[in-house]
């Protein structure tokens, strides 16, 4: 996944994040395979970034970008509906709020896709010097994003999908084999599955519970799928 940074000085390119759960969960399983998450930080490259970082200081220099986009647009318009929109997204930006903190329903925000303002993106204003693992957590929190893991001898593995996702979606970017044939899957906290000797050990004690395709998967869990294809 991609990070656009303005006004601060990071590494370009990709940089491992570090997962204590993971690291965890490794420890715990010693698999002959570890896959971490990783993170593309781009520079001042905003329309693939599923997330901005600014230092709160130099968030006036995001914002002018929208600014000059949406006076642009307001001398190219003459839709009364549209106008309103753009002047009241001014207001904000001028009062140095991005618009990912204003309340728009969304009509408007699909009105404004057109446009494509950076800021309209999840954006994390730095307030000191955040070390990049601290920036990638701010990052998720303000995009809305959580890990998943699947966990066993053979791999260890750090899944990254939107809050808010469920099972059979998670199943399908494990490997697209496991959504099509999808039968229920078995889901445990990590912390749970810390203190167990497996998955079937926690599958035996009630700990770890089957779900259906509709269940949500949340922060952090461990995962199996049973599947048939």
């Amino acid at each position: 996944m991609k990070i656009g940074f303005i006004g601060i000085e990071l590494p370009e390119g990709k940089i491992k994040y570090n997962d204590s759960v993971l690291d965890a969960l490794a420890e715990k399983d010693q698999p002959k395979k570890v896959s971490p998450a990783f993170f593309e930080f781009i520079k001042e490259e905003f329309s693939r970034s599923f997330a901005i970082v600014v230092p709160e200081r130099n968030i006036l220099d995001l914002l002018i970008l929208d600014m000059e986009k949406i006076e642009t647009r307001l001398t190219r318009t003459a839709d009364k509906k549209e106008i309103k929109l753009l002047q009241k997204c001014m207001d904000f930006l001028e009062k140095e709020m991005p618009l990912c903190d204003v309340q728009l329903d969304e009509p408007e925000k699909e009105a404004l896709n057109g446009l494509s303002p950076f800021s309209l993106r999840p954006i994390v204003q730095l307030k000191g010097k955040e070390d990049i693992n601290t920036i990638i957590q701010l990052a998720m929190e303000k995009a809305d994003y959580m890990f998943f893991y699947t966990s066993h001898p053979k791999e260890t593995h750090a899944w990254f999908v939107p809050k808010g996702t469920d099972i059979i979606t998670c199943a399908g970017k494990i490997h697209s084999d496991l959504a099509r044939g999808f039968i229920k899957g078995d889901v445990v906290s990590y912390q749970d599955y810390l203190h167990h000797h497996n998955f079937n050990e926690c599958k035996a004690k009630g700990i770890a519970k089957t779900v259906e395709k509709n269940y949500i998967v949340q922060p952090d869990e461990i995962i199996e799928i049973r599947f048939n294809v």
